[in-house]
Parts: structure tokens; C-alpha cells; sequence
């Protein structure tokens, strides 16, 4: 999965305290950042991600900092591989995403940064939870096979422009996110990438996933006219088969 990095800065390990805990995060700084990504994943998955990794790599090469954190503390990461329980508590992971997204307009080197939300699975219900309550902090959140459904009433209240990307072989989460997607009230699309399961393992599926993420984020944290929402790009869009890649 491994790939050269082509970017100029450095990755420092961070303490984020949100609320009564404090999480471990890897914040990437590339210089002239021009913006901060907050990736929120879910299900079991850790900062150490490799899939989460390899997508935060483009958005460091585009100058865009990201913040890759665990939203549970190691004693709750015990708990929840034994019952699954925690990765649900969308109201528990969207307040650790809003302690982080204070602690990154605190940070002597992100406080003038937009923020971005990168969700997968289940942390793309706490991603839009938390977007909805930073709406005027919050430029764009993109999810990968993300479960925006669990956002509930939420959805109607996010105000940044989202992406929502899916496998085209996970069918059930595309009819899920195909629900969210009516109810979201801001600048939204829908991208199918065939072939696609669920985690993206199939060659070049990641690679796709990671250009449109930067895409996305490259055109709405950097540019003024994020602020602007309300306007509506086609809601949704099945992409070509993704090129061949050695990527694993």
C-alpha cells in the first residue's frame, strides 16, 4: 500500500483533550497548509488505518493537513472489540469529532484552517452529526462506504457541502446513503465507484476513492466560496471502472 510521499512537512503525534478524555492523534502538516482534514473512521478501525493513510496522503500533497485520531480511548477500544456497542454510539463519536474540531481551531497551527470531515462506516454518522453542529467551522465532509443514514434528524441541519462515495458492490450501503442523500438540505453528490465492496480493496478502488476525496476538499476548504452553500451539484453519479493499480 505504501507509496512515496510527495510532500514537504511533518507528522507529529498529539493529544486532543475533548470533554472528560483525551485522544491520541497524528497530525500531518504539510507547509503552506491551506486547510485541516479530520478523519473519522469507525467499525473497529484505528488511526494507524492503512486504507485511512493511504487517502490522507493526496490531501498532504495538495497542502492540506490532516488529523487522523482514535475516538475511543484504549480501555474503550477494549470494550467495544468484546461488544461492537461503542462504534454505534453516533452521539458519543460526534462529541469526541466536535472536542477535536475545538482543539483544531485552538491549535496554534490549525486554528486559521478550515476543517474538513473524512467519515468511513460508522464514523460518517458522527461526521455529519458534528458538521451540523459546527456548521460556520465545518467546509466539506467526504464518506467512503460510510453510514450517513445513522446521522438521523442531523442530516437535515448540515450545512457543508458532503460527498458520499460508494462501492458499487455494496448494495445495501447504497441504498442507505441514497436515503441520506434526500434529506441533506446542502451542496451534495453521490459517487458509485463500480466494483467496489464495501472496503475498497479491489485495485485502484482506494486510489479512486483518495482523488475525489482531495478533489472535494481542494475545492471547498480552499476556496472562499464554500461558504456559500445551498447550491446542488447532480445528486448522483456512477463513475467508469477505476484503473488497474499494484496498490493492496
Amino acid at each position: 500500500m505504501d507509496r512515496p510521499v510527495a510532500w514537504a512537512g511533518e507528522e507529529r503525534l498529539v493529544r486532543v483533550a475533548t470533554g472528560p478524555v483525551t485522544l491520541e492523534g497524528n497530525l500531518s502538516l504539510p507547509e503552506g497548509a491551506r486547510g485541516v482534514v479530520l478523519f473519522a473512521h469507525g467499525s473497529g478501525s484505528s488511526r494507524h488505518s492503512p486504507r485511512n493513510r493511504h487517502v490522507a496522503r493526496l490531501p498532504n500533497e495538495a497542502k492540506l493537513a490532516t488529523l487522523l485520531i482514535d475516538l475511543l480511548t484504549s480501555d474503550e477500544e477494549a470494550i467495544d472489540l468484546r461488544t461492537a456497542h461503542l462504534r454505534f454510539d453516533i452521539g458519543l463519536l460526534a462529541e469526541r469529532l466536535v472536542g477535536a474540531t475545538d482543539w483544531l481551531a485552538h491549535y496554534p497551527d490549525t486554528r486559521d484552517l478550515r476543517v474538513g470531515y473524512f467519515g468511513a462506516s460508522t464514523g460518517t454518522g458522527a461526521a455529519l452529526v458534528a458538521a451540523a453542529e459546527r456548521p460556520h467551522v465545518v467546509g466539506a465532509v467526504v464518506s467512503r462506504g460510510g453510514r450517513s443514514d445513522l446521522a438521523g434528524p442531523a442530516l437535515a441541519r448540515v450545512r457543508a457541502p458532503t460527498l458520499l462515495i460508494v462501492g458499487g458492490n455494496d448494495f445495501p450501503v447504497i441504498e442507505l446513503n441514497r436515503a441520506a442523500l434526500a434529506q441533506l438540505r446542502c451542496e451534495k453528490r453521490l459517487v458509485i465507484v463500480p466494483g467496489a465492496t464495501h472496503l475498497f480493496e479491489e485495485p485502484g478502488a482506494l486510489d479512486e476513492v483518495a482523488r475525489l476525496a482531495r478533489e472535494w476538499f481542494e475545492r471547498h476548504l480552499m476556496s472562499a466560496a464554500a461558504r456559500a452553500t445551498g447550491s446542488s451539484t447532480p445528486e448522483a453519479e456512477r463513475l467508469p471502472p477505476p484503473a488497474p493499480s499494484t496498490h493492496r
